[in-house]
């Protein structure tokens, strides 16, 4: 599994999902789809236009990865887990050919949502990629739109060390005439796309040029954006449940998505405003800013790699505290000076890890932490070391939780003393 182990469970190859697809039927021909591409934002860009489709009435599927607790949090229909016996059924079914070409983990899961959306007669699914895009086993999907949030430095080791090769492999899901929809551009990348649109004849928006984002405010646990248009006077202000200051950037870009969607589906203002203003009931997402207590406010954020880690300082200015703790750990394959070099200096850090083969070890972390004044305790599981910051925060202190999905992940609300 690349969850556990990393690159050397990656094939970046379609022909063993295909193959998959083809012995079951071919299940994504079945459905109408949004496929989402890009570094970071994906997963929140993901959910916000599931939960806007399932606003508007529309049964609704969306893949997604990695998980934070159940395997089938990945494959979801109007915010519900696929069923465990359609899980155990499938892979039944198919495990003869799965002995036969040995499909990776990705590969399974993606013929099993595709073929669960089928079954389930979705209307339309929302479709993450795994990873980078051009070889990502999603990547068998004609969608309605293609989106590619951002480009930005991660899982160099697969997609290239330089911005304008992870773009590359990014503009790998633009299709034939598919309409695309790039959510904010860098001038090394921005050619990349418009190269790989004109071969296709498809037709590309540059979010960040279509619309700005005028004015924001956080009112509770809520966040505020004023958007406006780039070609008229019209400005309409947005009401978020995801409060991450970088989902003003996400909003954007899903604005523009919807916008193409109009021409096929019934999608109403009203629609896209309850989508947003409720999208951790209606899809069930978590871990992006997420509060999860209030005396001391504490947050997860499965930020991990550069870009993210950059979004989570700047909201850090916005904060209100006295004092800032922060359990981290970090998975081996990640550019972990770059995100120890962000990290604020004036916090005290508790160092841990996940538990799975892949964590770099909390004592590690800690001895590459001090080389950039970080100061803090290893711990030797992650519910430990929020335990430790809790006991040591008062009640006007934060506690932000990062540096990995599966750090997240592993937080047991039940094991912890307030």
């Amino acid at each position: 599994m690349f969850s556990r182990l990393g690159a050397a469970a990656y094939k970046a190859d379609l022909t063993n999902t295909i193959k998959l697809c083809e012995a079951v039927g071919n299940p994504h021909q079945k459905f109408k789809s949004i496929h989402v591409a890009g570094t970071n934002g994906k997963g929140s860009t993901s959910h916000m236009l599931a939960a806007i489709m399932q606003s508007a009435g529309y049964k609704t599927g969306l893949y997604t990865s990695p998980h934070l607790k159940d395997f089938r949090e990945r494959i979801k229909i109007n915010g519900e887990m696929v069923s465990e016996a359609f899980v155990v059924d499938f892979t039944e079914k198919i495990r003869p050919l799965i002995e036969e070409i040995e499909p990776s983990f990705f590969e399974i899961t993606v013929a099993m949502a595709f073929s669960w959306f089928a079954e389930q007669q979705v209307d339309i699914a929302v479709i993450e990629v795994g990873l980078g895009g051009r070889l990502d086993s999603t990547n068998i999907i004609t969608p309605q739109v293609a989106v590619i949030t951002n480009i930005s430095y991660d899982h160099m080791n697969l997609l290239g060390n330089f911005l304008t090769e992870i773009a590359v492999e990014k503009a790998g899901i633009i299709k034939q005439l598919v309409p695309v929809v790039v959510g904010e551009t860098l001038p090394e990348t921005k050619p990349v796309f418009i190269q790989k649109a004109k071969e296709e004849n498809a037709p590309l928006f540059f979010a960040n040029e279509m619309r700005w984002v005028a004015d924001w405010r956080q009112d509770k646990h809520h966040l505020k954006v004023a958007v406006a248009n780039s070609h008229s006077d019209e400005r309409n202000e947005y009401d978020l449940q995801l409060t991450g200051l970088y989902q003003a950037k996400n909003l954007l870009t899903v604005l523009q998505v919807v916008q193409l969607l109009k021409k096929d589906w019934k999608l109403s203002d009203k629609d896209v405003q309850h989508g947003l203003q409720n999208v951790k009931q209606l899809t069930g997402l978590h871990g992006r800013w997420d509060v999860i207590h209030e005396q001391p406010m504490t947050v997860l954020e499965v930020a991990h790699n550069e870009d993210g880690i950059k979004q989570v300082t700047e909201q850090l200015e916005h904060c209100n505290f006295q004092k800032l703790h922060i359990v981290i750990g970090m998975v081996k394959d990640k550019d972990i000076t770059k995100v120890l070099s962000l990290l604020p200096k004036y916090a005290h850090y508790y160092f841990t890890k996940a538990d799975i083969p892949r964590a770099l070890n909390e004592d590690e972390l800690l001895a590459q932490a001090a080389k950039f004044a970080l100061q803090g305790h290893h711990y030797s599981a992650v519910n430990k070391a929020l335990q430790a910051a809790i006991d040591a925060a008062h009640e006007e202190d934060m506690i932000l939780v990062c540096g990995s999905v599966f750090v997240v992940g592993e937080v047991d609300m039940s094991s912890l003393r307030w």
